[in-house]
């Protein structure tokens, strides 16, 4: 009853005009950053998040929309997959495999309904799995200790760390990093400055908004002027729309059993879509066999990474909001959003701010089903989005960074800060350092710093404290096994070639 009562009090607030027309918004501009070739939805959410202050949005309406641009733009990745055999984003890169083939068979309008209908199931489903299990997860979390915090925010950088580069090192020291920019400003403990080589704007420490929008959205920027403004054109000409019933009724249980794969992949901290999308695929290539004919453009091909992906997009919120720890690099941006909101995500949330998170979930809820409205009726729209020039999406990209991050703080060394962290995450990028590891580790060091001197203290300086408990240990080793697998895996997980027109 207290899941129907809270739930009530959600679609209250989601039902509001003002909040139900942000969820609108917040779809549509999710689908366009999608179907954009490389921008996706960390991306898109981080350049998006400055304009959430400068319209004075509270917190719940931030997080509805931005949680519907994530949303969206995960739906969006599969137009430009199935079109131009360019994933929108990483996680579409296996609805590329099957997406493409059946586009260029003369089917594009039916794959890009049947993918979208996929994405409705898949996120849906994981809508759910948010729902009932959340409040489950943040009673659980009450049982964890500064040990407990410590090994999980430790599992967080090294499952995100496997699984955002093929590299372990390069992972590794991009987490460094991380921890090393959040260690700027006044130590809580001593008082002293850290790091800051006597400049006073940095004794508050590096603000993570500005370090995000940096190395996202203005390191996009800087991609963009080193292409030398190219324009896309499509790769497969899209035609008359249909809704392919037959496909989808024979793909039903395929979305069914890629959504609850997808939504496992999304809980797990750091593992995200891609990982949701890979494992959807690759477990329904298994069940098919060889004569499923799996990279020809079949139907199944196309509904399991798209089911898979989203629903990990949902489960990766349920980490986020009861333990305060990103299940993927777009809910690591949504941490900051809520951080600067000075809103704590844990287990007291749900408690202390319930209309945020019951808001947020109802929300969700409508916002997949506007989702779908939009995607199958309006995807020639979309589509058209892929011929958006640089030359018009450049400077808009610049204007919203900058006003959105000085109507913030009113800093112009904010704006020097974000343009050195834009220089920053290109250069990482070029030497394929994931920089999703270095806003974790700005996001996360002082909590996990707080926790190893809360241990510390507690034990009286002996280390062994850290693995004093059944939960910390079992993280310890969940932290070990999630940094050193893919080292194992990774001739299986490595992202298959672009099929050659």
């Amino acid at each position: 009853m207290d899941i129907l009562s809270n739930l009530a009090l959600g679609f209250s607030i989601a039902l509001s005009p003002y909040t139900l027309m942000l969820a609108v918004i917040g779809c549509f501009l999710g689908t366009i950053i999608g179907a954009l070739p490389g921008l996706g939805p960390s991306n898109g959410v981080a350049i998006l998040i400055p304009i959430t202050f400068t319209l004075g949005l509270d917190a719940t309406s931030a997080l509805v929309l931005m949680t519907s641009v994530y949303y969206g733009a995960m739906y969006g990745g599969r137009i430009s997959s199935i079109l131009l055999n360019i994933p929108g984003d990483e996680p579409a890169l296996m609805t590329t495999l099957d997406g493409y083939p059946m586009a260029k068979q003369g089917r594009a309008g039916d794959a890009l309904v049947l993918s979208g209908v996929a994405s409705f199931v898949g996120a849906f489903l994981a809508t759910i799995g948010l729902l009932l299990l959340a409040p489950l997860l943040a009673r659980v979390a009450y049982l964890f200790g500064p040990a407990e915090y410590f090994a999980l925010y430790l599992l967080a950088f090294c499952t995100l760390g496997g699984m955002a580069s093929n590299n372990q090192a390069k992972a590794a020291i991009a987490a460094c990093l991380g921890l090393g920019i959040a260690m700027v400003g006044v130590d809580n403990n001593s008082g002293l400055p850290r790091f800051t080589f006597g400049n006073m704007h940095l004794m508050d420490g590096v603000d993570f908004l500005v370090a995000i929008v940096g190395l996202f959205a203005i390191a996009e920027v800087f991609f963009f002027i080193e292409g030398h403004g190219k324009g896309s054109s499509l790769g497969v000409k899209l035609e008359k729309v249909t809704i392919p019933w037959k496909d989808i009724w024979t793909t039903k249980w395929t979305m069914l059993r890629s959504s609850l794969v997808g939504f496992i992949a999304g809980i797990l901290p750091g593992a995200g879509a891609s990982l949701g999308s890979f494992l959807a695929y690759m477990s329904e290539k298994s069940l098919a066999g060889k004569d499923g004919g799996f990279g020809t453009g079949v139907a199944r091909g196309v509904a399991a990474p798209e089911s898979g992906n989203n629903a990990a997009a949902g489960g990766a919120l349920v980490p986020m909001l009861t333990l305060g720890v990103p299940g993927s690099g777009t809910t690591a941006v949504l941490l900051a959003l809520l951080m600067t909101l000075n809103i704590t995500p844990g287990p007291t949330l749900f408690t202390d701010r319930p209309e945020v998170v019951w808001g947020l979930i109802a929300s969700l809820l409508i916002a997949n089903v506007v989702l779908l409205l939009m995607n199958v009726p309006m995807v020639r729209v979309f589509v058209r989005v892929l011929l958006v020039p640089p030359w018009i999406l450049l400077p808009g990209v610049t204007m919203i960074s900058f006003v959105g991050i000085y109507s913030l703080s009113g800093s112009y060394f904010d704006l020097l800060l974000m343009v050195g962290f834009g220089i920053l995450g290109y250069v990482l990028r070029k030497l394929d350092v994931p920089t999703v590891p270095v806003i974790l580790g700005i996001l996360l060091g002082g909590h996990m710093e707080d926790a190893l001197r809360r241990a510390m203290v507690i034990a009286d300086g002996n280390l062994m404290y850290l693995f004093s408990s059944p939960i910390a240990i079992g993280l310890w080793i969940a932290a070990v096994v999630g940094f050193i697998a893919p080292m194992f895996l990774r001739g299986v997980l490595a992202k298959p070639q672009r099929v050659s027109d």
